[in-house]
Parts: C-alpha cells; sequence; structure tokens
C-alpha cells in the first residue's frame, strides 16, 4: 500500500521565477506561453515545476530532464502525463493553491476554490447521481472535488460522467463495482480537496510543504 506524499503550494509568476520556467519541456513551456491571465500561469508554472521537482527528489534525477508521456485515448498529446517506470502522480490546482500527490499507485488529487455559483441546481444536476443532494455550494464543491479525484486516479477525467458515481453520506463510493479510497483533505480554509485511488483502503497519506521545492 505505501505511503502517500501530498505537497501543497502557491502560484509562481513565471516572470519571477526564470530556474523553475527553465525545469520545462518544450510541451509545457508552449502551453504556458498560451495564458492571457498572469494567475492561470502562476498556477501551471507552480504545478508542473513542483511535480518535475518533488519526482526528481524522489527518483534522485535531474528534474528537467524527466520525460512524460501524455498520449491521450484519441492518440494526441494532451492525455494525463505518466513517467514511465516512475510512481504514480497527480497535481492540481485552483486560486492560490497548488497540489501534487505523489504513490506507489495510481492516485488523484483534486482542490477547488468554493465560490458562488450562479446556476447551483444546473450545475449539481450534472455532478449528482440520482441519489444524491447538495443544498449550498460548500456541500457542492466537497462533491466535486471527490468524484474529480476519483476520475482522476483513472487517467478518464471529465470523460466519464460524474453522476456515475454515488457517494454516500459516510463516504463509502458505489462506482460500476470499483473498489477504490476516498480521502477528504483541507489545505486552506474555503479550498475543498479529496485524494483517491484504486484499492479495499487508503494508503498512509503526509501532507508536506511545496513551497521548499519552488525555492530558486
Amino acid at each position: 500500500m505505501g505511503t502517500c506524499t501530498v505537497w501543497w503550494a502557491a502560484p509562481v509568476a513565471p516572470s519571477g521565477a526564470p530556474g523553475l520556467v527553465g525545469l520545462l519541456d518544450a510541451h509545457e513551456r508552449e502551453r504556458l506561453a498560451r495564458f492571457r491571465r498572469e494567475g492561470d500561469a502562476a498556477r501551471y508554472l507552480a504545478a508542473h515545476a513542483l511535480t518535475r521537482r518533488a519526482l526528481g527528489e524522489r527518483l534522485d534525477a535531474d528534474p528537467a530532464a524527466l520525460v512524460f508521456d501524455r498520449t491521450c485515448r484519441c492518440g494526441e498529446q494532451h492525455g494525463k502525463p505518466r513517467l514511465a517506470q516512475g510512481p504514480g502522480f497527480s497535481f492540481t490546482h485552483a486560486g492560490d493553491v497548488v497540489g501534487l500527490a505523489v504513490h506507489d499507485g495510481p492516485v488523484g488529487l483534486d482542490v477547488e476554490q468554493a465560490r458562488p455559483l450562479t446556476d447551483l441546481a444546473g450545475m449539481a444536476e450534472h455532478a449528482c447521481a440520482p441519489d444524491e443532494r447538495v443544498t449550498d455550494t460548500g456541500e457542492f464543491f466537497r462533491l466535486w472535488t471527490r468524484k474529480e479525484a476519483l476520475l482522476k486516479s483513472t487517467g478518464e477525467g471529465l470523460s466519464t460522467p460524474m453522476a456515475d458515481i454515488s457517494i454516500a453520506a459516510d463516504g463509502a463510493v458505489r462506482w460500476g463495482g470499483r473498489a477504490v479510497w476516498l480521502l477528504d483533505l483541507s489545505p486552506a480554509p474555503g479550498y475543498p480537496a479529496a485524494l483517491a485511488g484504486p484499492g479495499p483502503a487508503p494508503p498512509a497519506v503526509i501532507e508536506a510543504d511545496g513551497h521548499a521545492l519552488l525555492r530558486p
């Protein structure tokens, strides 16, 4: 089962972190350059640099030399990144929070910034299974992070409907007979998060300070 480590950090503006930008490969730098808003670019850079530094440290490898396979089911290079012969990992970001989970097996991590929604009913209809209900935005974002983490742990992402997953009040998951584990996390006030993966029981989880890995 092993231990799953989750690092939490903050966004980093590319203009002030040329060393972190230098860790990225051509694909990542091209994606970074597309962002029009500074906040989006800062979250992207922090998530990818944190991933490279954490995996490089674990594998005793040069973070900039890590080669990721991003092959989607359609054959294009825009799928969930994977590292050949490396551990499972999942990164996420929202608002002022960036997270990375690293585990011996598949893992999914999601964080959201709780905020008002103009169409809570419509969003809930998209996310809820027939036997689920959410009555406020707090409940909605907790449910969303749980289901997003589960989907990310399989590599399917939102190509699989969230309504296919049902989560009971005690956290038990019903999802087509799959055995999965699910944990709630709270990296900061107003930021619900969840960690998930396949298997009957969760691993031990260590939450760590990712800011140290993003220092120049």
